[in-house]
């Protein structure tokens, strides 16, 4: 598989067509360099980093121009949909569109036969919905979910789905890390309903998680989820700097 350093012309010629959306240009370019809808930009160093054009699609802040049809004409070139990036995580271009919240092209991969429940996310090593989740993409995140993403406890109370989340408490418990962070999660979405149902099953309310020291509250006050955050502190939830203090 052929590698291009970032800076050589070809590899920047290639980026650039495809991050203005000039379709006709790419088709030129893989047209005159066989094998180039497969090759990785970065380097091949142990410690290095690299990524693929379907990658350069989707990178931040995504919604390029023609996105999905730079995605169907790489397909079509030979590019390999569920390609990793190479280095301290290992993502597929879709978790990358669902964190750029980029529902066309998401919705161009998985036409193209994206692996919807792919791991590698920055969040945990999850699936693009980990990520679109945990970054509040939700336009994507709820399209995930349209296109068949499979979800967990936290996935359903983030996103307000209320019957997914009753579903879990069907004739089982979970156990008490799980309603908390699901807890957490409705409090991130804004989602009081959830959150409700949640605190009912015995959620704590001052919960922090092991990923960043934000507790339910603070959750809801970075979202700016105003009714929330007043539901909150009505029951005398706390911030971590007040817990702390």
């Amino acid at each position: 598989m052929r590698t291009l350093h970032t800076e050589e012309p070809l590899a920047v010629a290639v980026v650039e067509v495809i991050q203005t959306g000039d379709v006709r240009a790419l088709k030129r370019l893989l047209d005159e360099n066989p094998g180039l809808a497969s090759a990785r930009l970065g380097d091949d160093d142990p410690d290095g980093m690299s990524r693929t054009l379907l990658h350069a699609v989707t990178d931040w802040p995504g919604h390029f121009p023609n996105g999905a049809a730079t995605v169907a004409a790489l397909v079509s070139a030979g590019a390999d949909v569920d390609a990793r990036f190479r280095g301290p995580h290992s993502e597929t271009p879709l978790h990358w569109a669902a964190s750029s919240n980029d529902v066309e092209v998401l919705d161009a991969l998985i036409d193209a036969g994206a692996d919807i429940e792919g791991d590698g996310a920055v969040i945990g090593g999850g699936t693009p919905l980990a990520d679109a989740r945990a970054f509040g993409q939700w336009r994507t995140a709820h399209r995930l979910v349209e296109r068949g993403a499979e979800t967990t406890l936290a996935d359903a109370a983030t996103l307000g789905l209320i019957g997914r989340v009753e579903s879990y408490f069907d004739g089982t418990s979970p156990s008490q890390e799980d309603v908390d962070r699901a807890f957490w999660g409705a409090c991130h979405g804004g989602q009081q309903f959830c959150a409700q149902y949640l605190l009912d099953r015995g959620a704590k309310l001052n919960w922090i998680p092991p990923w960043e020291e934000l507790t339910p509250l603070d959750a809801a006050q970075r979202s700016n989820a105003g009714a929330l955050v007043r539901w909150l502190r009505d029951l005398d939830a706390e911030s971590a700097r007040e817990l702390s203090s």
